[in-house]
């Protein structure tokens, strides 16, 4: 049955595709923070598991390969695999219900090592299946296709990419969406159980859409693997010369010519045309350790950024949606405006010259990464060091104060209602502070432990001046964009406090509240319950990232008037400072991975395009490796200088390349798949001679 002049079975395997892609890019769009706020890793770790899972993800598709190829078939491949990655998706979604071992029901996981052990099980999984049916899939799309149909069959490959950036798309946009709701049994928390469940749903949904077109493809028999026949060449030839290394053996033109004992000429051939491609293939790996960094360390950064855009709240993981945006735009664009202009003005933009812009490009692209972490380092926050002393004073009386430090260190005055920054001090000068206000004066010892940040409220009353030292644990800046309230009563009495749906419990008058943790960008409400009558308002926005103390001050007709005083500043960046940087390895990405198969399929046979698959793919296994390699060796404090010393490493490579590629001479497989064909068909036509004289002369006998 066909449709459109397309085989019916085509749009199952394209359906198939979106939803396969739409649960890998969605569980891996919100992995590397379900390791950080999660499972409590730090940015390290989170980023190094991280790439060793997507590196995992691009070496199993040669495993693929094989299977599919040497033994079970593409269709019973996919299926299988399927199978193990649906489960994988579950398992991935199970480890993440913090009441799986939340016994006390506060909110975080009791039994940590639980939900490591399933996750790392999910994941090896998913790596599996993913990389299972990668190679699998598009050739089983292509099989499907007559040899007449040849135009259709490129149209497929262009709407079957579409489908993948389409499913990557819609579902970084929505998993971030789900992981940012609250919800579970006894505590609510991020939704992580969701934001991995919708995944693992879609594969399932993948699965059965493939299953249920089984009886309309057409099902090729498994060949034997290309992969392994191109393996046991080179190794035969490498035998071989080892074995008659001494002078007396004639060189041969090529190494791989010591293979002719025991392989045909057309394959060691192609076996040399792949390796020429392959040679070209050691500097690639590089590009892809900056690439893959969007979603590890270019995530993490967003973290640090203020998301609001007007009208929507932007999640840290959903930056990473900027990029299969461009995608779809610039694919177009570079093909249809961009490179027609290059070619209009006589230059000659080779696909090896592509691939080296798009190496510098990418370079480019972490330079901007790092200028804006710099600028982000400077919003951070300064927190006392072991030996400093940090205090903050809030006045909560009527009149003037004014706070003389010891030892002649410095004073301030603060007016009404009003409260100064984080003063720094020496821990070991600072004994004491004297506080004048109204008539009254009053000296308090502070001989502090050094490391803390304190906050001192001042209220001076009728009869004499009232203090209240507050220990501000709140010494980093809320992590994930949230925010740290807490509340001082001014009030005469108790009072019980409620804000959004976060219960402070009673708070005593003149005494202040712990921190607690609330979403960013959100304004929510405040009820105090004061001698059973109810006060509110709704609070200021506080930005991402902020930590403030609001003051309850007073009750009038049920509105109730507070003070805000900032003890860490909001997230000031803003994240839209990132699409320059998106865009710029978008723009890298465009040239250099569109252009960098078509080239390889371009310089070898066409039956070897398996092997030359599992090499490009190898190369971003690679390249993954290698962030893990260069992150752990390092060992830079700054985040901004490890931006650097990427963008360094890729423009080294780069020019390494461009050297390469200049001593490249690109071939034509097709001419030198003819000459074979014609120094057979001689052959042929020798041997048949001989073998006709060889008769006569047996005839005569």
């Amino acid at each position: 049955p066909s449709c459109f002049g397309y085989p019916l079975s085509i749009f199952f395997i394209i359906i198939n595709e979106f939803c396969e892609r739409f649960s890998y890019y969605g569980m891996r769009a919100v992995l590397v923070l379900y390791f950080k706020y999660f499972l409590q890793w730090d940015d390290n770790l989170s980023t190094a598991i991280y790439h060793t899972f997507v590196a995992l993800c691009y070496l199993t598709p040669i495993l693929g390969a094989i299977i599919a190829d040497s033994w079970l078939g593409k269709f019973e491949t996919i299926v299988s695999l399927s199978i193990v990655y649906t489960i994988g998706q579950a398992v991935m979604s199970v480890s993440s219900v913090n009441d799986l071992t939340d016994h006390n029901h506060d909110g975080s996981p009791d039994n940590v090592p639980v939900h490591i052990a399933l996750s790392m099980i999910g994941l090896i999984l998913i790596a599996l299946g993913t990389g299972g049916i990668k190679p699998c899939v598009s050739a089983f799309g292509g099989d499907q296709f007559s040899d007449d149909q040849e135009k259709q069959r490129s149209r497929f490959f262009s709407i079957f990419y579409l489908s993948i950036n389409a499913g990557s798309l819609l579902s970084t946009i929505i998993t971030p969406i789900l992981r940012a709701q609250e919800c579970g049994i006894h505590s609510k928390q991020r939704c992580y159980p969701l934001a991995f469940g919708v995944p693992a749903a879609l594969m399932a949904v993948a699965l059965i859409v493939f299953i249920v077109g089984s009886g309309m493809y057409k099902k090729v028999q498994p060949q034997g693997n290309v992969m392994v026949q191109v393996s046991k060449c080179i190794g035969f030839a490498i035998k071989n010369r080892f074995q008659h290394r001494s002078k007396e053996f004639p060189k041969r033109e090529h190494w791989l010519d010591w293979a002719s004992e025991k392989y045909d000429k057309r394959l060691i051939a192609q076996t040399k045309m792949v390796l020429k491609v392959l040679f070209l293939y050691i500097p690639l790996p590089m590009f892809w350790a900056l690439f893959d960094q969007q979603g590890s360390r270019w995530t993490l950064q967003a973290t640090t950024m203020d998301g609001n855009f007007g009208a929507i709240q932007i999640q840290p993981d959903q930056m990473q949606t900027v990029n299969p945006i461009l995608i779809i735009i610039m694919v177009p664009v570079v093909d249809g405006v961009i490179y027609p202009l290059i070619k209009k003005c006589k230059i000659n933009f080779t696909p090896l010259r592509k691939i080296t812009v798009g190496m510098f490009l990418a370079s480019l692209a972490f330079v901007a990464a790092a200028l804006v972490q710099v600028q982000i380092d400077k919003t951070l926050p300064v927190f006392p060091t072991a030996d400093q002393s940090q205090i903050k004073i809030i006045n909560l009386g009527t009149n003037d104060a004014t706070i003389k430090f010891e030892q002649d260190l410095q004073s301030v005055s603060v007016m009404p209602m009003q409260s100064t920054g984080y003063m720094t001090f020496e821990a070991s000068q600072l004994k004491s502070l004297n506080i004048v206000s109204g008539n009254y004066s009053q000296t308090e010892v502070t001989n502090f432990p050094g490391g803390d940040r304190r906050t001192l409220g001042v209220k001076s009353t009728g009869s004499a001046i009232m203090t209240k030292w507050l220990l501000d644990n709140a010494t980093s800046k809320p992590e994930e964009g949230n925010n740290l309230i807490r509340f001082i009563n001014n009030f005469a009495e108790p009072v019980n406090i409620t804000m959004g749906d976060t219960s402070f419990g009673t708070l005593a008058s003149f005494s202040g509240s712990d921190y607690k943790l609330f979403p960013g960008g959100r304004k929510d409400e405040i009820t105090v319950i004061r001698n059973s009558t109810t006060c509110s308002a709704v609070s200021q926005p506080f930005g991402f990232g902020s930590a403030f103390t609001i003051v309850l001050n007073n009750c009038s007709a049920g509105k109730l008037g507070v003070e805000y005083s900032e003890d860490i500043a909001p997230n000031t960046v803003h994240m839209a400072w990132q699409i320059p940087q998106y865009f710029i390895l978008t723009c890298a990405e465009v040239v250099f991975s569109v252009t960098g198969l078509e080239f390889s399929y371009s310089q070898a046979p066409s039956n070897m395009k398996a092997v030359l698959q599992a090499g490009w793919l190898l190369t971003v296994a690679v390249g993954n490796i290698i962030v893990l390699i260069v992150a752990g060796a390092s060992k830079l404090s700054e985040q901004w200088a490890e931006y650097v010393l990427f963008a360094a490493l890729l423009l080294a490579v780069c020019i390494i390349f461009a050297v390469m590629a200049y001593f490249y001479t690109y071939v034509d497989p097709n001419e030198i798949e003819a000459q074979i064909d014609e120094e057979e068909k001689n052959k042929a036509k020798k041997d048949g001679h001989i073998y006709e004289n060889q008769a006569e002369v047996d005839s005569q006998m």
